[in-house]
């Protein structure tokens, strides 16, 4: 990840996010492991929900949040955006199981939940024009059509609020970074983490129905590589 303001290095940033993204929650009836096809190549993939600006500008977003460049894979590598896409026209997306009435304080501690009347699908909707065209005022031209490093000052002006979003969607910075996590960390069955190369990266065992043999060994390696909800090994 890039250092924006804030946040930790890659190799921290992986560590420290590691355990809660990867059981992230998400409700799936899982599949044969021979029952799943390879996905399609993420140029080809057609999004759910996401139009093409959207689109886009996810892709570009989370690349630039996981970088493909230094250790391990990035947010491409491991189809961050196909997990995005897929949570957003999902229940996550809309909210589906959220407490959602007012009233809403923008202000408020994140401690007292979801301040806002706007889902997560929504916020994406309202928040990427909007930030589109502050980068098209400032920067000359839209997220996605930036370079790399034009990429990363902008997105460090959308985590400090430079354009001053509207209160409902003031979050949408710690929204698309806390997806980027979950979708790099989550099982496969989810649309990302793509071969459950974040897992294999850092070292962790996926789904495996039984550590009883480990419990007692201190500062060993574990030898076996990830599993996945679907069977599928890495």
């Amino acid at each position: 990840m890039r250092d924006l303001p804030g946040h930790p290095s890659r190799r921290n940033f992986l560590k420290a996010s590691a355990a809660s993204a990867a059981v992230a929650g998400l409700a799936a009836v899982p599949l044969k492991a021979e029952e799943q096809p390879e996905p399609v190549a993420l140029g080809a993939y057609t999004p759910i929900c996401l139009k093409p600006s959207e689109w886009a500008f996810v892709v570009a977003a989370v690349a630039r949040l996981i970088p493909s460049e230094g250790e391990g894979p990035g947010a491409i590598e491991t189809r961050v955006p196909v997990f995005i896409d897929m949570q957003l026209a999902g229940d996550f997306g809309r909210a589906a199981d959220w407490y959602m009435e007012g009233p809403h304080e923008a202000d408020a501690s994140p401690l007292r939940g979801w301040q806002t009347p706007l889902t997560p699908l929504q916020i994406y909707q309202q928040a990427i024009p909007v930030f589109d065209e502050w980068c098209r005022t400032t920067h000359g031209k839209i997220f996605a059509e930036l370079d790399e490093a034009t990429q990363d000052q902008a997105l460090t002006s959308l985590q400090k609020d430079e354009m001053k979003l509207d209160p409902e969607m003031r979050d949408f910075f710690s929204i698309l970074l806390g997806n980027t996590k979950e979708g790099y960390f989550a099982d496969p069955l989810y649309g990302g983490n793509h071969k459950m190369q974040a897992w294999t990266y850092i070292g962790f065992p996926g789904a495996r129905g039984s550590y009883k043999e480990w419990v007692l060994k201190h500062n060993v390696k574990y030898p076996l590589g990830p599993v996945s909800i679907s069977g599928e090994r890495a």
